[in-house]
């Protein structure tokens, strides 16, 4: 290097009586110059080098790289980057819009730019109200109604090439000039939500790039491409948001789902990524494999805009594949939500680079490449809905219209929900149906449907005959049997089983037994606006939803609570009596209180929804009298929930979930790992959510120790064979090649494989079960029955007893969705619930996920009983 430097000083204009200078100070800085002759990754490329050639650019618009600092694709972007330049274009663009929608769990800030000629901003508005009156009446649009494109990138945020490519493809819309332009928002509008999940989308680019070298390493075990847990696909408590379009249990989906509805586009676009030796898939997907309640004419449109994607693609020689692997029969995935409501969505899936540059059997695949894929759909979807404009115009018109004939000619009437001696329950379905602009009226009069008789003013009637239909019909169907039985997702998704609602479908001929007024009102708890001081005790009832809630921030504010094992009977003190049932909570007023008692009740019941009531007496007319050795003091939990490599993320996310934001539980999060240094940290639980567990031979000695001393072990699916192999939970599971066995292959082909396999899943469906309302673990239960939402076929021996056993599937217990009648017959009558005492402990096992996707209320309570009410269990 030195010789260079000096040949460099020689031959270049450099007087001769400078070079020793020269090579001196190359002998003083020789570390650094050395470092920096390495050459460097500078990946990525200027923004327009990913973009077409037939328009030119507005220079008075930045571009990325000058407002970023680095070309698209050098670094994945964080989010606040990526909103600060969404910013700065809406700052010099008379094209766009920019409003903050919402936030996410992580208070970031949800974008959506609206992006039309300038034009069209001052008449903006009158569009949109003209379109939206054009969906709700189906009335047929003239040739020159625009075009409304909702382009959404990246909600899974380990799927970043969707948020990077909509840097550039926010440029373009701002800044590229000419016919392409001109066609595309002269008379059309673009909304462009740069980011579907902001929260995981940062977490991944952290990943990415703290791991980044000068020189980018393809290999596949590198740490770059092999993410940590818990991995930025997820949200803030890791929920895949693709999956939750109809559950809407998180922020992100909810400030969504309301613009979708203010807008209800024509076509809506859904970006991800897929291993990395895949090539790129756009839909359609499998036609046998979409929900049927999807009209065969959005397939056909959709169909129209691959070949355009195809004709792209085919001009850049790269491979692609479509019309195979994926479905869109689930309601609440991003391609399928829109198809229900008169949209085209549409799936985009293509190989991931995951970090900056990594090996596939297709050779180096870079990150610049798949952002460069992701911006090449993006326009050929644009150019494919203007050539077909005005067959997807009709469309949306034609799809009012049948879904209005649908609705005149089917058997159903409506549906009708009742509350079920809980409105926290109650709602948030009715919440959930707001959002989702389903409509219903209050049931006014006594209904006898079916053999459920529906209480006047505690039920509400939801009428098919609205625009809503199809979501409607999807959202209550008890579907069992399907054309095709391979499912990417879950086959039922039934909203009043998932609440633990009553429900029935009304039929026509049985219509008019539901009577409805405009003036009806739902009942509401009778609350109290002040607690009368002279009460012997306090007491609410375990029935409702947020019971758990209100016990706990009793128990934080340090108010003394019992529970009582059995129902009584009580005077109150306004010479009423009122039953309590088991689980109900006491607050005996002669146990050492806070002096703002009353006040904390008051609050925080009020609050929730809940009423308590002003005991007279500790003597009570039936049952337990307050001072009975079945009334049990209730300690504050201190829980412990393992995580870590090998346990589901999802699972544990789903119960940090309901712990955090349902029951305001702070629980510790503990890798599994790192388990059995904090055995002595004085936990009363420990959850175990699905996973592969390997724990050290201490930690499982000393796990055992810690039950038999008291501690409450709680388990689910997966984790329960790790029990049973353990000697903790008296289970015996039925393996795999006994569930094979079950299934004759004499007479299959080898073209049959995954067809067979898809049998012998249970792709989400719901199941039915027995329940002991008399045992602490359904302590607020009511019915004897319980929908569970099953996703695994994992099968427990029968070792039925009364008192280990509190749940077991019923004879018949397919509810909804897809099982094959084999395994439905291996399921039947076996364990849903299971526990074993160990010592002064208990182990709990929970066969099914109890909170599956934030969306299953009626099984949520069962975690809380496992945490509040074990006490009864020891």
């Amino acid at each position: 290097m030195l010789a260079t430097l000096v040949r460099t000083a020689t031959i270049s204009n450099f007087p001769k009586w400078l070079a020793p200078f020269v090579v001196l100070t190359a002998l003083c800085v020789s570390d650094s110059v050395n470092a920096n002759m390495v050459a460097l990754d500078k990946g990525g490329k200027p923004v327009q080098a990913y973009l077409p050639t037939d328009v030119t650019y507005n220079p008075d618009i930045p571009t990325p790289e000058s407002v970023l600092g680095a070309n698209i694709g050098q670094w994945h972007v964080r989010h606040d980057q990526l909103t600060h330049y969404m910013r700065v274009l809406a700052d010099h663009s008379d094209r766009i819009s920019l409003e903050v929608t919402g936030r996410t769990h992580e208070n970031r800030e949800l974008l959506l730019l609206t992006i039309t000629a300038p034009s069209n901003r001052p008449n903006i508005e009158s569009m949109r109200t003209a379109h939206i009156n054009a969906m709700n009446s189906g009335i047929k649009v003239t040739a020159d109604a625009p075009l409304i494109f909702y382009m959404g990138y990246s909600i899974h945020g380990n799927e970043p090439s969707g948020s990077n490519a909509a840097l550039a493809l926010a440029y373009y819309l701002a800044a590229g000039q000419g016919a392409p332009i001109d066609a595309l928002l002269n008379n059309n509008i673009v909304l462009l939500d740069p980011s579907f999940n902001p929260d995981g989308l940062s977490r991944f680019a952290q990943w990415a790039n703290m791991h980044k070298g000068k020189q980018l390493v393809t290999d596949s075990n590198n740490r770059e491409h092999d993410e940590g847990w818990p991995s930025g696909r997820t949200n803030h408590y890791w929920f895949d948001l693709n999956r939750d379009w109809l559950l809407l249990a998180h922020p992100e989906s909810q400030a969504r789902i309301k613009q979708f509805h203010r807008w209800r586009p024509h076509i809506l676009t859904d970006f991800h990524e897929m291993g990395t030796d895949s090539t790129y898939f756009f839909q359609p997907g499998v036609r046998s494999r979409k929900n049927p309640i999807t009209p065969d004419e959005n397939v056909t449109l959709t169909e129209a805009l691959a070949a355009y994607h195809a004709k792209a693609f085919d001009k850049q020689g790269k491979l692609y594949f479509s019309e195979e692997a994926f479905d869109d029969f689930y309601a609440g995935k991003g391609s399928t939500y829109p198809d229900l409501h008169g949209s085209i969505g549409i799936l985009f899936e293509q190989a991931s680079s995951r970090g900056h540059l990594q090996e596939s059997i297709n050779g180096p695949l870079a990150f610049s490449t798949t952002i460069s894929n992701q911006i090449t759909t993006s326009l050929s979807t644009f150019e494919g809905a203007l050539a077909n404009k005005p067959a997807i115009l009709d469309y949306q018109s034609a799809f009012v219209k049948d879904t209005q004939a649908l609705a005149q000619d089917g058997d159903i009437s409506g549906y009708i929900v009742g509350e079920s001696n809980d409105s926290g329950r109650f709602n948030a379905m009715l919440s959930l149906l707001n959002q989702h602009n389903i409509k219903f009226e209050v049931v006014s009069k006594d209904s006898e449907i079916g053999k459920q008789t529906f209480s006047a003013n505690r039920a509400i009637y939801i009428p098919a005959a609205q625009a809503q239909y199809r979501l409607i019909t999807s959202i209550f169907s008890t579907q069992t049997s399907f054309e095709n039985n391979t499912f990417y997702d879950v086959s039922s998704w039934n909203m009043a089983m998932a609440f633990n609602l009553p429900f029935e479908a009304v039929e026509k001929r049985d219509a008019r037994s539901v009577k409805t007024a405009a003036n009806a009102q739902l009942a509401m708890p009778v609350l109290s606006d002040s607690l009368p001081a002279n009460a012997y005790a306090y007491a609410f009832s375990w029935e409702d939803y947020y019971a758990p809630a209100l016990l706990q921030s009793l128990l934080e504010a340090g108010v003394s609570v019992r529970s009582s094992e059995n129902a009584f009977e009580a005077k109150l003190v306004n010479n009423q009596r009122h039953t309590f049932t088991s689980g109900s909570i006491v607050i005996p007023t002669g146990l050492a209180q806070p002096d703002n008692l009353l006040s904390l009740l008051t609050e925080h019941a009020s609050a929730l929804n809940i009423p308590v009531y002003a005991l007279a007496s500790g003597l009570t007319p039936t049952g337990s009298d307050i001072g009975s050795r079945s009334i049990q003091p209730i300690s504050a939990p201190k829980v412990l929930l393992v995580g870590g490599e090998g346990t589901s993320q999802y699972e544990v996310g789903e119960m940090w979930h309901y712990f955090d934001t349902r029951v305001g539980l702070p629980v510790s999060i503990v890798e599994q790992q790192k388990l059995g240094n904090a055995l002595q940290s004085g936990y009363t639980h420990i959850v175990f959510a699905s996973g592969r567990y390997s724990l050290s031979n201490d930690t499982r000695d000393a796990l055992s120790t810690w039950v038999e001393n008291g501690g409450v072990l709680i388990g689910q699916k997966s984790a329960l064979r790790y029990f049973a192999a353990n000697e903790w939970l008296n289970a015996d599971i039925l393996k795999q090649e006994e569930i094979d066995s079950e299934f004759d292959e004499d007479k299959l082909t080898f073209g049959d494989k995954s067809a067979l396999y898809a049998r012998k899943l249970v792709a989400g469906a719901v199941y039915e079960a027995e329940i002991d309302i008399t045992h602490p673990l359904f302590y607020g239960y009511t019915d004897t029955t319980l929908p569970m939402f099953k996703t695994s076929n994992m099968v427990v021996n029968n070792y039925y007893t009364p008192f280990t056993t509190p749940a077991r599937y019923t004879s018949a217990p397919l509810l909804a969705g897809f099982s094959d009648e084999k395994l439905v017959k291996l399921i039947a009558e076996t364990p849903a619930v299971i526990t074993t005492k160990q010592g002064k402990g208990v182990v709990i096992g929970f066969t099914d996920n109890t909170q599956f996707r934030g969306y299953w209320y009626g099984t949520n309570k069962m975690l809380s009983n496992a945490i509040y009410q074990s006490g009864f269990l020891k």
